[in-house]
């Protein structure tokens, strides 16, 4: 997944959430309404989470070093997790503080054209962001559905920005049918229940990315579809006899760690076994480009059925 996709996703999603939050604000402190506060804070939150998303993709393009010889690919992981800890803490956390507020000492709303125009030009704007975030996801998403592309993607911040845009939608969904209902009926307990439902929202929507960017930060190894890729790549050019044992690692959404080891002909000569370790790390870099970092231990295969000889017998080429 390409970075420039997800930074026009990012700031797409930025530049919209500061005018909303803006208005947002400005609608709460004429009207009174705990929806639009609650909507507000939401947005507020949401902008300071792309600007770490941002950070994080900035940071991530440092060159290796000695104190980190694999480089900084994972502070993408890092970042993407702290904006699930903000959206939970500083919008969920809020908003159902907020929601129970208004439940337990309910008023009514005061101008109250000015927060239903409010949430609808968000909508319009929020619809936008959603829609770019889906434009720069479809050419990565393939042919499973967007859930799959959330659970599966090793790139954070596309569907980060895809939830958040989503519940965003939703929250200003709950937020006009609580403002509706307050005006129509004199009662702000329905505002008070709209916020409510924005703050659980946000916190199930925090959930959801704490556990998917946890895993990518305990680490998470390649894809079937990849892994069989380079299990063909290996074997396909007949040099090595079997694979012993293959593991994989994203160091980060665009770096994968393959280490393998392979069973060479006992017989095979040193120069001649080099070759074919350089011949099929080529063949895997082409069967997966991430797969960028490369290391093959070449061996000599043991069933472990045989039946093992007796300890005089083992004989080391070379030393006979």
């Amino acid at each position: 997944m390409s970075a420039s996709g997800g930074n026009k996703a990012i700031i797409a999603a930025l530049l919209a959430n500061l005018g909303i939050a803006i208005t947002k604000f400005i609608a709460w402190f004429f009207s009174g309404s705990s929806s639009m506060l609650a909507e507000g804070v939401h947005s507020l939150a949401d902008s300071g989470n792309q600007v770490l998303l941002l950070l994080g993709g900035r940071k991530a393009k440092k060159r290796a070093d000695l104190e980190h010889p694999f480089g900084y690919g994972r502070e993408r992981y890092v970042y993407a997790f702290v904006v699930s800890i903000i959206l939970f803490s500083v919008g969920g956390v809020f908003s159902v503080y907020e929601g129970i507020e208004k439940l337990t000492h309910p008023h009514p709303i005061d101008v109250p054209w000015l927060p239903i125009l409010v949430l609808a030009i968000a909508i319009v704007l929020e619809s936008f962001s959603l829609r770019t975030a889906i434009r720069e996801s479809r050419p990565h998403k393939g042919p499973g559905s967007w859930f799959q592309f959330i659970r599966r993607s090793k790139s954070p911040e596309l569907p980060v920005v895809l939830l958040e845009d989503t519940a965003a939608l939703l929250g200003l969904a709950f937020a006009m049918i609580g403002v509706v209902l307050s005006v129509l009926t004199g009662d702000g307990i329905w505002d008070g229940i709209g916020t409510l439902f924005i703050g659980v929202l946000l916190v199930a929507v925090a959930i959801v990315l704490g556990i998917e960017t946890k895993s990518l930060l305990v680490g998470e190894g390649a894809s079937q579809q990849d892994l069989d890729a380079i299990e063909r790549a290996i074997a396909s050019g007949g040099e090595a006899q079997r694979i012993i044992h293959m593991k994989t690692l994203y160091l980060g959404p665009d770096e994968l760690l393959v280490g393998a080891k392979l069973s060479f002909a006992s017989e095979s000569r040193f120069q001649d076994v080099a070759t074919s370790v350089n011949t099929i790390e080529e063949r895997i870099r082409a069967a997966v480009p991430l797969a960028r970092v490369i290391y093959i231990e070449p061996d000599v295969y043991i069933d472990p059925a045989a039946p093992t000889p007796p300890t005089d017998a083992i004989v080391i080429k070379g030393l006979e």
